[in-house]
């Protein structure tokens, strides 16, 4: 659990549980947007990223005895789903690429099972893969690299100010505010700034094969 000082009721959390609306509302905003040649994989991340928001709200708010799956699958997906997008991309085979996301989101039950700990470093990892197919990603799509950039500098911003609010003595239990929520509200503003790239090889793709279509 993060730093801040858990009471018993829906709001365990208040600042943690009002800022994972912010991922809820994310989600929603990527549902909401125009959908080009990737219609079917926006919807995909939208959904994961709405289902983010969800868990969250879920282990910080009223806690129940299953909060950890709520919270860690949702992520795991989003991670394993980005570095699928990535991957496909950068291929050129969008069918194949995209086949694997489910597999560590499966993968990811039983580490759930085995405790914070252990979920917590499979997690790291997926976000490993993830940020560094999409920084290769942005060296070789110039197209798509104020879009990556964007999105991977507001997560390592809201990384930081969430670490440092949880792990130094910047952690105030008692205070609103939070290292934890400020992670909540940028993380969900990059995940919405990253929607504009899911799906652009599929988009390119397409192009390829009409020469009269957009490769954007």
């Amino acid at each position: 659990m993060a730093c801040e000082q858990f009471r018993v009721g829906v709001l365990g959390q208040p600042a943690g549980t009002l800022t994972a609306l912010a991922l809820v509302a994310a989600g929603l905003l990527v549902l909401a947007g125009r959908h080009p040649a990737g219609a079917r994989l926006r919807w995909t991340y939208g959904l994961l990223v709405l289902a983010v928001g969800v868990g969250s709200v879920v282990q910080h708010g009223p806690h129940p005895p299953w909060q950890a799956y709520a919270h860690d699958l949702p992520l795991a997906a989003v991670l394993a789903f980005v570095a699928a997008d990535a991957a496909a991309d950068l291929t050129g085979r969008p069918g194949p690429a995209y086949h694997w996301w489910l597999v560590p989101t499966v993968a990811m039950v039983p580490v759930v099972a085995a405790g914070p700990i252990v979920s917590t470093l499979a997690q790291g990892g997926l976000a490993a893969v993830a940020v560094g197919l999409s920084l290769v990603r942005a060296r070789a799509r110039p197209q798509l690299r104020r879009t990556l950039l964007g999105a991977l500098l507001v997560l390592a911003a809201g990384a930081l100010a969430g670490t440092l609010g949880e792990r130094t003595g910047l952690c105030r239990p008692d205070s609103p505010l939070q290292g934890h929520a400020l992670w909540h509200l940028l993380a969900a503003v990059a995940l919405w700034l990253l929607a504009p790239a899911v799906g652009a090889g599929v988009r390119r793709g397409a192009g390829r094969r009409n020469p009269r279509t957009s490769v954007l």
